[in-house]
C-alpha cells in the first residue's frame, strides 16, 4: 500500500469515527438542505475529478457557469449547519467538507486508472445543463458519494430552553 493511500485511508477512518453528524436517511423528500448537500457533493466530486485527471480548466468553467447556484446552495448549507450545530457550525461544516473530499478521493484511488475515464464525462453532462434548477436535478439524480447521511427535513433549533425551576424557601415559625 502506497503512503498516499495509507494516509487517505487513515484520514477517512478518522473522519468516519469522528463524525458526529451521521443521522438516519431523510424520509421527508425534497428540502433545501437536501438539495444543498447534493449540489455540494457534486461540486466536490467534480473538483476531485479535476485534480485527479488534470481537468482544472473544465472545473473552472463549471464553477463560472453555475456560480450563482453554487453560492446559493453554499448559503443554504451554511444555514443548515448554523441551525443544527449553533456555535459549532463552522467546525462541523469544515469537517463535512473535509470528509466529503476524503471519501471521494478514496473512491478515486480504489477505481485506479479507470477513474478518469468514468468521471470526466460528468463535465460534458454538467456543461449541457442550462440552469441552476437543471444542476439541482442533475445532482439529485447522480450517485454522488457522501461521507454520511444527514437528516435534512428540518434541522433542530439551536436555541436551548430557558425553563428554570424556582424553589421557595419556607421558614417554619414557632
Amino acid at each position: 500500500m502506497s503512503f498516499s493511500r495509507f494516509l487517505a485511508a487513515g484520514v477517512l477512518a478518522a473522519g468516519v469515527l469522528h463524525s458526529s453528524a451521521s443521522f438516519a436517511a431523510s424520509e421527508c423528500g425534497h428540502s433545501p438542505a437536501h438539495e444543498a448537500f447534493n449540489v455540494q457533493g457534486l461540486k466536490s466530486e467534480l473538483m476531485v475529478t479535476a485534480l485527479s485527471c488534470s481537468a482544472q480548466d473544465r472545473y473552472n468553467a463549471f464553477v463560472a457557469k453555475f456560480r450563482t447556484t453554487l453560492l446559493r446552495e453554499e448559503e443554504r448549507l451554511n444555514g443548515y449547519f448554523r441551525t443544527t450545530y449553533g456555535r459549532r457550525a463552522q467546525q462541523e461544516h469544515d469537517d463535512y467538507i473535509t470528509q466529503l473530499a476524503n471519501v471521494q478521493s478514496e473512491r478515486g484511488l480504489q477505481s485506479g486508472t479507470i477513474f478518469c475515464q468514468q468521471r470526466l464525462a460528468m463535465f460534458d453532462e454538467v456543461n449541457a445543463l442550462e440552469s441552476g434548477e437543471d444542476l439541482s436535478s442533475y445532482s439529485d439524480a447522480k450517485d454522488v458519494t457522501q461521507p454520511a447521511s444527514f437528516e435534512t427535513c428540518a434541522a433542530p433549533s439551536a436555541s436551548r430552553s430557558t425553563h428554570t425551576t424556582t424553589r421557595r424557601r419556607t421558614t417554619r415559625r414557632a
